[in-house]
């Protein structure tokens, strides 16, 4: 089975949009859904996958199309939108009954839909991918059930991975830890202790 993924639309339901100038936060952005896409999916399935984002904010000189750990991916340099492209990979895709289109557009829906192939919301299928992932992963040792998250710690730590802020966060937590130990700063209240002369 193929999949054919509308980039951004996945990008925004994710919520894993980076911060900083508008270029290099989504290419930031960009990469960590990839990343995470690859991670998810196993190269198998990478292999059936096509990841479509609009060019407006694509890197300076970046080819049409290139391969990403396994996905294709394609910008819709000479489109419009990404929109126009994914129909247009929708009406050319030979066996469409085969295919899952990922978006939470119903124009991309409908076009799907009118090739049978399968639509997806991209909402349901990021749960769906999340929750393949919590099945995958070891289990805890018994007594010590996981509370249902939004977002595990796993999942936390990987998007900070991804956007290159292990290290503050690292700091964060140890700072904390420094905290919670002593919630007095050094030499607070020695004044008050006097001199015993």
């Amino acid at each position: 089975m193929s999949l054919l993924i509308d980039g951004y639309n996945l990008l925004h339901v994710s919520g894993i949009l980076g911060r900083g100038p508008a270029a290099k936060s989504f290419q930031a952005s960009r990469l960590a859904l990839l990343n995470f896409l690859a991670e998810s999916l196993g190269a198998q399935e990478a292999a059936k996958t096509t990841v479509v984002f609009d060019a407006s904010q694509a890197p300076r000189g970046l080819p049409d199309s290139l391969v990403h750990r396994g996905i294709r991916v394609r910008f819709a340099l000479k489109y419009e939108s990404a929109d126009d492209l994914i129909e247009e990979l929708i009406r050319a895709d030979s066996s469409p009954r085969r295919l899952t289109v990922v978006s939470s557009d119903h124009r991309i829906q409908r076009a799907a839909r009118r090739r049978r192939a399968k639509a997806v919301d991209s909402q349901t299928w990021y749960g769906e991918l999340l929750a393949r992932r919590r099945r995958h992963e070891p289990s805890a040792p018994a007594g010590e059930a996981r509370p249902p998250l939004p977002l595990l710690a796993e999942d936390v730590a990987y998007w900070i991975r991804q956007f290159g802020g292990e290290s503050a966060l690292l700091e964060s937590l140890e700072r904390e830890e420094r905290e919670d130990a002593n919630p007095f700063p050094p030499g607070y209240g020695e004044d008050l202790l006097g001199n015993p002369e």
